[in-house]
Order: C-alpha cells, then sequence, then structure tokens
C-alpha cells in the first residue's frame, strides 16, 4: 500500500511545479523583457545574472515534473512499482544538485541587487504586479518595495518546499519498516534536503552581507572589488583583527580572496595562494603569500582564532572551486589545505620577477617543483624549481632584438644561478604549429655555462662571450673568442672545408661588417671530407664525466642521506613529468598529496626488494621493473637522464656533430645507474644491520654495466642517439642504399654469379618451380632463412640481441650451405663474405651503417676480438663493399636480354 507520506509528497510537488511555472511568467520572463539593450554594463551584468536563475528555474522545473511523474507512476501502480523507484530517492543527489544550482543563481541575484536593477527600467510595471506578485508570498504586504517583493517571491516557494521535503521524508521513513532496503535511501534524501536548508540559509547570509558591504564601500572601491561570484565571510568591522605590516584599516575576507584596505589603496590576495601558518602563542598567525607574510593578532583570542579557522576554511573551498556543502568548514573533504599546490601568479614587487607570471607548482608560499616563468620581455624559463628559485634542470629562453628570435640555454640551475655543463643554442626560432624546421641549426656553442677556466662559454649579464667553437653548416670551423650575436672578436682561426686556415684577430664594427689582420695559409692539403664532415664537438674539452652532475649530484645527496623517504621529492623531484600528466597532477598535488610517512614506508619497501634480489637472474628482472617505475628512486633518475638528453638532443639539438658527446653519455648515463642501485644496496645493508658490500673492480663493474644496466636503459636513449648516427653516416648509407638498389635487379641466380659465390654452394635444391618458371628468374628465394632472420636486426635495441641476430643469420648460412653438400661444412672467409653480401643486399636493411656503428659503439667490450667481433667486422665489410663503384655500374656487363 502506498503511505499517505507519498500522496502528501505528490500534492506538494504538484502545487511547486505549478508556483515555478507562475514565477517564471510573473516574474522572470518580465524581468528579461528589456528593449533595447542597456548600455549600462552594470545592468546588462545583472539581467545576465536574471538569465542564469531563468535557466536554473527551468532546470528545476523539468526535475520537479520528473518526480510528480514518478509519484503518480507509483501511486497508480503501487503493487508493481516499489518505493525505490520515486525519483527523491533513487537519484536524490542530482535532485539536490538542481536545487544547489537554483540557490546559488539567486544568492548572485542577490548580492547585487540584480533584480532591482533589472526592475529599474520598469517601474510601473512592477507596480501593477504587486497584487500578483503577493498571491505567490505569505506575510508580505503588497504595498512592499519591488526590489523586496521580488526577492521574496523567488525564495520563499522554494525554501518552503524544501521544508516540507524534509519533514515529508521523515516521516515516510518513520513509516517504513526497519529491515525494508528503501529505508536507507529515504534516510539519505532527508538527510541531504535537511543540509540544504542550512546550505540556503548560509548561501542568503552571505549574500546579504555581501551586499550590504557594497553599500557600505565608495564607488571606486565597489567597482575593483565587486564580483557577482564573490561573497563576504568575515569583516574586520564585526571581528576586530589587526594586520601588520600593511597596517590595513580594514579587513576583507571573501570565498575568493583575502582584501587588505589601506587608505585609497586595495590589497588583493588570491586564496589559492595563501598558507596558513599557526602561531605558538595564540595570540597571533600568519598568512605566507608570494610576495608577503602577514601578521594576524587580536587583544581577543577567542576573535583570533574565528580569523584564523575562516581563512584556513576559505582556503580550502578556493582550492577546491566549488563551496563547501552544507556549510563551510563541513563535508567529506579535508579540512587542511594541502601545503603544495599548482596555482598561475603574476608578481607585482619591484625586483628580477617584476611583472613575471608563474605557472606551476608551489609550496608554502614560493614556487617548488616543476614550472614555468614568463617575463613580459619575453624571457621563458621552464624546469625544476626550488624555494622560489630555479633550481635542477631548465630550459631558459631569452629573445634577441628580433621578435621571432630566441637564445636557448639548456643547463642545469643552483639556488637561481646556472651551474655546471649545458648547452646554448643561439637565435633558436619558435616555430608556429604549422612549421618545422628544415634541418639541424646552423650554428651550436656546447660547453660548460658559469664562471671557470679558459675552455668555457661564459654567461654573464645576459652576455655570452669567451673561448669557445663554432661549427658551421658548410663545415667551417672557428675556434677562439665571440660575442652575445655569435660576431668573432678578438684572436682565433678559421678552417675552412677545403683545407686552407685563417688566424689572427677578428673585430667588426658598425656597417663595416667582419674584418681581420692575420695569416691565411693556402698551403694546406685539402682534409678528408669524411673526417671534416664527421668532425665532432666537445670531445674532451667536455670531460663526460663532469656532465650532468646537476642530475646525479640530488641522487647522490639522497643515498648519503640515506634515503629518507619523507625527503624522496626534495631530492628527486615529483614521479609525473611530462605535461599531460602534470595536468592531471594537479588534483594529486592539491588534494591527495602522499603523507611522509607513506613515502617513507615505500622507500623501505623499495630497500627491501633489493635485497631479496641479488641473485643475477633476479637482479636483471628487479632492475628492469625499477627503472620502469617512475616512483622507484632508479625510475626517477633514469626519467630525469631521459628528459636532459631529449632536451640536449631531439629537435634543434640533432646534430650530428654531437654523436660522439651524445654516445659517450649513454654509457656513462649506464655507469651512474649501476653506481646508484649499488649507493641502494649498501643503504639497504646497514639498515638491516649487515656489512656492506666490498668495493668493485672495474672490471666487475664493467662487466655488470654492459652486460645489465646498458641493455634496461638504452630504450630510453635510443631514439635521439640513433637519429644522431643516421645524421652521421647520412651519406655511407646513401651509396648502401643505392648498390642495395641496383643488386636488387638480378635474379638470385645471376646475383649469386656475380658475387663469385661458388656454385656447389649454390641451394638450386631449395628452389621449387612451376612448369612457368625458369631457374635463372627466380628471386628472393636463396638463403631465405638466412635474409629473414638479418631482417630481425631492426626489431630490437639491445646491441647484444642484435650480435646475436648476427650469429643466427651466420648459423643459418652455414646450415644452408651444409644441407646443399650434404654434410658439415665451416664456411672460411672467402667464402662467407660473399654469401654474407648476398644476404645483405636481399634482406634491404635500411640504414645499415648507422647500425653497425652504433651495435660496434655500445656492445660490451667483453666481445672484442671473439665471435661477435669477427661477424661485425664481416658486416662491415659487406657493407663497406656494396658501397663500392662497381657496385653502381655493373649492371652494364649483361644486356637486358641476359639478365632477364
Amino acid at each position: 500500500m502506498c503511505s499517505r507520506e507519498e500522496e502528501a509528497l505528490r500534492r506538494l510537488e504538484e502545487v511547486f511545479s505549478a508556483t515555478l511555472a507562475r514565477i517564471n511568467s510573473l516574474v522572470l520572463q518580465p524581468l528579461l523583457e528589456t528593449t533595447p539593450e542597456p548600455s549600462d554594463p552594470q545592468v546588462r551584468e545583472c539581467l545576465r545574472l536574471v538569465q542564469q536563475l531563468h535557466q536554473s528555474s527551468q532546470r528545476l522545473w523539468e526535475v520537479t515534473e520528473e518526480s510528480l511523474h514518478s509519484l503518480r507512476e507509483r501511486l497508480g501502480h503501487h503493487d508493481a512499482v516499489g518505493l525505490e523507484s520515486l525519483l527523491l530517492l533513487r537519484d536524490a543527489d542530482r535532485v539536490l544538485q538542481v536545487h544547489v544550482e537554483y540557490i546559488e543563481s539567486y544568492a548572485s541575484c542577490v548580492a547585487v541587487q540584480a533584480f532591482q536593477k533589472a526592475a529599474k527600467k520598469r517601474r510601473e510595471f512592477w507596480r501593477g504586479q504587486r497584487k500578483a506578485l503577493g498571491q505567490l508570498l505569505s506575510g508580505v504586504s503588497s504595498e512592499a518595495k519591488v526590489g523586496i517583493a521580488l526577492t521574496q517571491a523567488l525564495r520563499q516557494p522554494l525554501a518552503h518546499h524544501v521544508q516540507q521535503y524534509v519533514l515529508l521524508l521523515l516521516s515516510l521513513g518513520d513509516s517504513v519498516t526497519e529491515p525494508h532496503p528503501t529505508r536507507e535511501l529515504v534516510v539519505h534524501a532527508a538527510t541531504l534536503f535537511g543540509n540544504l536548508q542550512s546550505f540556503m540559509r548560509q548561501a542568503l547570509d552571505q549574500a546579504l552581507a555581501t551586499q550590504a558591504l557594497w553599500h557600505s564601500l565608495s564607488s571606486r572601491l565597489r567597482d575593483v572589488l565587486c564580483t557577482p561570484a564573490r561573497r563576504l565571510l568575515q569583516d574586520s568591522q564585526d571581528v576586530a583583527v589587526t594586520v601588520t605590516p600593511l597596517r590595513a584599516e580594514r579587513v576583507l575576507l571573501f570565498n575568493d580572496a583575502l582584501v587588505l584596505l589601506q587608505g585609497h589603496s586595495v590589497h588583493t590576495f588570491d586564496l589559492k595562494l595563501v598558507w596558513v601558518d599557526p602561531g605558538q602563542d595564540g595570540c597571533t598567525f600568519q598568512l605566507l603569500t608570494p610576495e608577503d607574510k602577514l601578521s594576524f593578532c587580536s587583544k581577543n583570542a577567542q576573535d583570533l582564532m574565528v580569523w584564523q579557522w575562516k581563512v584556513t576554511q576559505a582556503v580550502c573551498q578556493a582550492l577546491r572551486g566549488k563551496k563547501d556543502f552544507p556549510v563551510l568548514g563541513t563535508g567529506l573533504e579535508p579540512s587542511e589545505p594541502p601545503a603544495c599546490r599548482c596555482v598561475a601568479y603574476t608578481f607585482r614587487a619591484e625586483g628580477r620577477l617584476c611583472q613575471a607570471t608563474y605557472e606551476g607548482e608551489w609550496c608554502r608560499g614560493r614556487p617548488h617543483g616543476r614550472g614555468t616563468l614568463r617575463w613580459p620581455d619575453g624571457r621563458n624559463h621552464v624546469g625544476s624549481f626550488c624555494q622560489g628559485l630555479e633550481h635542477g634542470f631548465g630550459i631558459r629562453l631569452v629573445p634577441q632584438a628580433s621578435e621571432d628570435k630566441f637564445d636557448c640555454y639548456k643547463c642545469h640551475w643552483r639556488e637561481g644561478s646556472m651551474c655546471g655543463y649545458g648547452i646554448c643554442e643561439p637565435a633558436a626560432r619558435i616555430w608556429g604549429p604549422r612549421e618545422r624546421p628544415a634541418g639541424p641549426t646552423a650554428l651550436q656553442v656546447h660547453g660548460p655555462l658559469g664562471e671557470g677556466p679558459a675552455e668555457r662559454v661564459w654567461h654573464r649579464r645576459g652576455q655570452r662571450q669567451g673561448p669557445g667553437i663554432l661549427l658551421s653548416e658548410d663545415d667551417s670551423l672557428y675556434e677562439g673568442t665571440f660575442t652575445r650575436d655569435l660576431t668573432l672578436v678578438g684572436k682565433g682561426k678559421v678552417t675552412f672545408p677545403n683545407g686552407f686556415t685563417l688566424e689572427g684577430s677578428f673585430g667588426s664594427g658598425a656597417g663595416k661588417g667582419l674584418h681581420t689582420q692575420g695569416v691565411l695559409d693556402t698551403a694546406a692539403f685539402p682534409p678528408d671530407p669524411s673526417s671534416t664532415r664527421k668532425r665532432q664537438l666537445g670531445v674532451g674539452a667536455f670531460p663526460v664525466e663532469s656532465r650532468w652532475q646537476g642530475v646525479y649530484g640530488p641522487f647522490r645527496d639522497f643515498i648519503s642521506a640515506g634515503c629518507p623517504g619523507d625527503e624522496q621529492e626534495a631530492l628527486l623531484g615529483f614521479h609525473v613529468q611530462n605535461s599531460r600528466e602534470l595536468r592531471k597532477s594537479q588534483e594529486y598535488l592539491c588534494c591527495e598529496r602522499t603523507q611522509p610517512e607513506a613515502c617513507a614506508g615505500r622507500m623501505e619497501d623499495v630497500l627491501d626488494e633489493l635485497l631479496l634480489h641479488r641473485e643475477p637472474r633476479a637482479l636483471r628482472e628487479c632492475l628492469g621493473k625499477a627503472l620502469s617505475s617512475s616512483l622507484h628512486p632508479l625510475g626517477k633518475l633514469l626519467r630525469m637522464l631521459m628528459l636532459t638528453f631529449q632536451a640536449t638532443y631531439a629537435g634543434i639539438g640533432a646534430n650530428k656533430h654531437l654523436q660522439m658527446l651524445a654516445q659517450e653519455e649513454v654509457k656513462q648515463h649506464a655507469r651512474e645507474l649501476w653506481a646508484a642501485y649499488r649507493g641502494l644496496l649498501q643503504v639497504a645493508l646497514r639498515r638491516k644491520g649487515q656489512a656492506p658490500e666490498e668495493d668493485e673492480d672495474p672490471e666487475a663493474r664493467d662487466l655488470q654495466v654492459h652486460g645489465l644496466v646498458l641493455p634496461l636503459m638504452l630504450p630510453s636513449f635510443y631514439s635521439e642517439l640513433f637519429t644522431l648516427y643516421l645524421l652521421l653516416h647520412e651519406s655511407e648509407d646513401s651509396l648502401y642504399s643505392q648498390g642495395i638498389a641496383n643488386l636488387s635487379l638480378f635474379p638470385d641466380t645471376k646475383l649469386l654469379e656475380f658475387l663469385d659465390v661458388q656454385k656447389h654452394l649454390w641451394p638450386l635444391k631449395d628452389l621449387t618451380l612451376t612448369t612457368n618458371q625458369r631457374l635463372s628468374l627466380i628471386r628472393d628465394k636463396c638463403f631465405l632463412s638466412a635474409t629473414e632472420c638479418l631482417q630481425k636486426i631492426i626489431t630490437t635495441v639491445d646491441p647484444r640481441e642484435k650480435l646475436e641476430v648476427l650469429e643466427k643469420t651466420y648459423g643459418e648460412i652455414e646450415a644452408t650451405v651444409s644441407r646443399v653438400l650434404g654434410q658439415e661444412h665451416k664456411l672460411p672467409m672467402d667464402d662467407l663474405l660473399p654469401l654474407l653480401i648476398y644476404v645483405v643486399s636481399r634482406a634491404r636493411i635500411q640504414h645499415l651503417g648507422a647500425e653497425i656503428h652504433l651495435i660496434r659503439d655500445m656492445m660490451d667490450p667483453i666481445h672484442t676480438g671473439g665471435l661477435y667481433d669477427f661477424l661485425l667486422t664481416a658486416l662491415e665489410s659487406c657493407y663497406e663493399h656494396i658501397q663500392k663503384e662497381d657496385m653502381h655500374r655493373f649492371p652494364g656487363r649483361w644486356d637486358s636480354k641476359e639478365l632477364w
């Protein structure tokens, strides 16, 4: 049976639906019928708020009609339709949200007196509507002012409706027996709408207090501070408080900002960038902001507690971006604001950050973590910050006179200053979304950034000066000193591509161009074009052991400190790095920040894992997981090394003259990662009270670095590294590709004959012919298993696995020959080389030269002089042989008839 409460709910919804329809026709639509469009921007804003309220009212009417329909269905078919089908029970949260939206829209109109201002143009019309409005209201005289009548007409019916909701739902709950499954739904709905009453009262109180505030302020202050969504939470005229050092005459706490009024000055502080620092004596507390430190004090300790609590809750609410429900300081969310946040802010005070905008992570009023800093003059800095200063790896763009050109500095920073080695890319252009650079930058300068001995690129007061190396696109080389705009100045030497050298003093004058006094030497023999083309920068001048100390240093400090879990983020950074994940991480940083205890516990687990996996097979699996995890210290270190490598050698940094620097760095990173693992292991042993392991001898260390670590971490650097090999060996690979194209014209037997493969080694028995085929026309069938095996060399980035593919290819060639001869046969070099050339030509591997040189440079030294070294040398010989000139002219040896 249906209860009388359900019948009462139906009547309530019918009345409220009709009332909303009358409010729409009698109040909201006439308020919006204003022609012509008002010129006063305040009136236009009021009309926008009324329009927003009209839309909220329409949604409220729709959900009321939907609730009414569910009640009618229940009352008409009570045997088939259960109580849980009522919209108020099954979807109470959605119904509540529609009511909240209406209340917030209504409160915004009240705060700025939108009803009075919108109705001002049609006073006579509204005077005539008083009687009709009075029918909607109770306790309001028909002679009341229009503004009061409109305000009450849009609030009173809703307040009565919600009150009746609560009473009927509570009564319905009492009528439902305890074990009934819908009882919880009824209790939940009654609780929600009971809370809604509190929310409505607070929203109206805040709106009226805000309205009264705007009346009390001067028009100038009102224009500066008044916005429809802003609500007054506390006023120092009501609860006294003193703020120093600004000595404000009046302190106003809004839901989004703290405002200090001092004479004609207005100081506004965004609550998202306010940190509350409780005082120890109970007589003061402090607020930390990006540029100020404010002290709050009061003669009355109770008043001070009110201010501290309200500011704290207002900060939490501002960070969440929505009002607390039902009232300020309540709800499921934490009542203490997080120390770390992601916000944008423009600095105002004089100094190096004046008018600069920082967007990124903050901690206690200072940029701290990952962020971007932009100055009005075009300077940009993207990277890591610590306590307000650039600290860690960062990229700084400094504009030149031309608006679209920037000098780019990629380096490490310590306490706001450049530190260690880095790269300076002069006059780097910023490309639009549809533009791409045609090739690598024409000029690059590499060297340590900061103060130091002669072989450095100096950065002082925005000027690059001092000794350095410039390599132009045509391979001309300048060794000497230069200025900010890359003008040659002072003593130096230019080596031209043809071998000529010019040594002397260089300078320039306004309108005179470059001038020099020196000796031009034209007697030198022309250099080998290949050596000039492959000239490498920075090798020897910048020892690999000294690079990227800004990355290794914090990790070493972390290990030296005993791997404290609560300092892991401070020393190693957040595990979120790329921009897409960084946006997602803002909620993590603001609302779900990991507590120090959790970090400490996780670090204990990390160290325990290392102790459990020290055997070779287990160690490989353990390191693989660690390096692939953005939460593991080793994974964080690898991630940072990968980012610095990409920033240095990708895009504009992809220059063939940096290949040696890059491959040296990858090997050094592997050594450092192994040292990092060893450091973590020693910490784990000490924590367990066990004796530390003895120091490794260099041979044992190199075995682990090349055999274990390098294959695991190489994929993180492979793309950028292999690109440099491609650029460096581009001309040889071009000749090789042309030779492969020519060799592919031949059928199998003709190619074997051309390569002088002995006929008794030809695998003709492997060929199956149809009646229409001839042996001389068969293509890509001989030594097919070896060809397919060799093609797998490009499917892995691990040099050892590439060498294993080469070994298997050799095995397939010998197996095929043994099968042809009917007995096991070991191929001598004279027979192997032509067969291998045949397989290479049929495998058609692109960029084989880059592959060979990368394998040679990155393979484990333990293989030097062994089988792998022999096979790689044989493959290299094939590659060089295919490049030879006779490989590009041989088709003329046969006419087309003989070929086909």
